[in-house]
């Protein structure tokens, strides 16, 4: 293998994981799994609204909450923009909402952390099976 084509597949590597972080199964997606992408879209998506609406936006919290958010951000960038608009303003949430929510929009983010790996590993394999079944190194 030259190291051009080593370079490129980190490269590639690199955008499906960027992918499947911007957007929940968009990793997925580009390696031509469609039913998997709409499958982890869906599930994530849905588990986050669930989260936001059981605990208001106020369940994203980067300052008083800073390891449930650490979970949360592995939804999208998206959570630092709301990460950014709850700290501006107040959103107050308290006693069993706050905590659901937390725990709903944190899974969701594990979740899409889990689906992220595995894309970029999918990725690797699909190089390696191209490449006459040489080690990949």
């Amino acid at each position: 293998m030259t190291p051009r084509s080593k370079e490129n597949h980190v490269l590639f590597l690199l955008i499906v994981g960027l992918l499947a972080w911007l957007v929940p199964g968009a990793g997925h997606f580009l390696l031509k799994e469609k039913k998997r992408a709409i499958i982890i879209f869906a599930t994530i998506v849905l588990t986050f609204s669930t989260g936001l609406y059981v605990g208001s936006i106020g369940v994203i919290n980067p300052v008083g909450a800073t390891p449930w958010y650490v979970a949360q951000i592995m939804n999208s960038p998206m959570v630092a923009g709301l990460g950014h608009l709850t700290t501006t303003r107040h959103y107050f949430v308290y006693g069993r909402p706050n905590e659901i929510g937390q725990i709903y929009t944190s899974i969701a983010g594990l979740l899409n952390l889990l689906c992220i790996v595995n894309a970029v590993y999918l990725a690797h394999l699909r190089r390696a099976e191209t490449d006459g079944g040489s080690k990949c190194r």
